[in-house]
């Protein structure tokens, strides 16, 4: 299953990255998120961790995989039976402003018994990140 949201946010890339980066505050401004608890401090890094409850589903422990300060991170969360991987992407926009892809990447041997449910509700997660994320950083 694969899910992609891109949109144009008039701002620029730094500051969205900024928003971006700063998961703890997510639910500050995006509906598919009620809480997220770091278990580290300081600035997103290679190997962080997350506790991310969302409406709907279970909690679960995101770990960053990958990390290009100032341009993306990917997260993953699950194990061999249903697991996810989630990035983040800020690009500079011709012209001016940025453009942010949003995307999630789920597999796994529950996932054929899932996809009805989990599929619908992850293109709607990821379209209310996105239109938050616009909204934020266009304030």
């Amino acid at each position: 299953m694969y899910v992609e949201e891109r949109v144009e946010i008039d701002a620029p890339p730094e500051q969205v990255w900024e928003v971006m980066a700063d998961v703890e505050r997510w639910h500050e401004w995006t509906a598919s998120i009620t809480a997220i608890e770091r278990r580290e401090s300081g600035p997103l890094r290679l190997g962080a961790s997350a506790r991310v409850t969302q409406p709907k589903v279970p909690s679960v422990v995101w770990v960053v995989t990958d990390l290009q300060p100032g341009r993306s991170f990917t997260w993953v969360a699950g194990n061999l039976l249903f697991r996810s991987t989630g990035s983040h992407t800020v690009e500079p926009r011709l012209g001016g402003g940025s453009v942010a892809t949003l995307t999630v990447r789920s597999r796994g041997l529950l996932l054929p018994l899932l996809r009805s449910r989990i599929e619908p509700l992850t293109r709607d997660y990821v379209a209310l990140e996105a239109a938050g994320l616009k909204r934020r950083c266009e304030q």
